[in-house]
């Protein structure tokens, strides 16, 4: 969403920090800032989302599973010093409504879209997920909030989906796997990632008796610690 910011006609964007943090921070992440604003996802346009990043998205890991960090390098670059807190679940428990209250979003402020997106009683209705790859924000209180596709999403495996059952995305060395085989991959590589690189994971979930993300953690935990602990010790291993 271009143009100037005094325009009355513009529908209201939310910057990916707040504005006193930009005050204080540097010339260039303030300039970098100005590029990124989120449209309001509810017009029409968006109904049918590409497979590519539009140029305001912040994500880091989009929905066909490739890293964007450039775009998200020039708010890090004058900033050090954050704790990073991300999220999993299933779709539709409140994974952007738990981040939105952790970024200090206020709802009864006119004109302000929430950071992140939540699910909108037509998205409910259609089985659709809102958040794509992996979200990041950054907060007024040096918290860099990682919002995530759900996993076990059935609208998410269906995108993945190719006419003969074959996943459109590569988990494997580009291996070629069903669809089924990649989205439960997919969603234990989101799992790794996020437990290698937060200082704190949110793990949500339907209920408390949830044996799906029960056994997803499980397995996840399983190959992390292993990297946590090779990583500890990289340093010995190699003198």
């Amino acid at each position: 969403m271009a143009g100037s910011s005094s325009s009355q006609s513009q529908a209201p964007k939310i910057l990916l920090a707040k504005p006193p943090g930009l005050a204080t921070a540097g010339p260039a992440v303030a300039a970098a800032a100005a590029q990124f604003g989120r449209e309001d996802e509810t017009a029409p346009h968006h109904h049918h989302r590409s497979r590519l990043p539009s140029i305001t998205s912040l994500n880091l890991l989009s929905d066909s599973w490739d890293f964007h960090i450039d775009r998200f390098l020039p708010f890090l670059t004058e900033n050090t010093d954050f704790t990073v807190v991300g999220i999993i679940g299933p779709s539709g428990v409140g994974k952007s409504t738990i981040l939105n209250e952790l970024y200090g979003f206020d709802g009864t402020s006119p004109g302000m879209l929430p950071p992140f997106t939540v699910q909108s009683e037509d998205n409910r209705a259609m089985a659709r997920h809102c958040t794509v790859g992996i979200e990041p924000r950054i907060s007024a209180e040096r918290l860099i909030l990682l919002d995530t596709q759900p996993v076990f999403s059935p609208s998410v495996l269906a995108e993945m989906m190719r006419p003969d059952g074959s996943s459109t995305i590569s988990v494997l060395s580009g291996e070629n796997l069903s669809t089924e085989l990649a989205h439960e991959l997919t969603a234990i590589q989101l799992g790794v990632l996020l437990a290698s690189i937060c200082h704190v994971l949110l793990v949500v979930s339907d209920g408390v008796y949830d044996d799906s993300m029960r056994h997803l953690m499980l397995t996840v935990l399983l190959i992390s610690w292993p990297l946590h602990i090779l990583m500890l010790h990289a340093p010995k291993i190699w003198e």
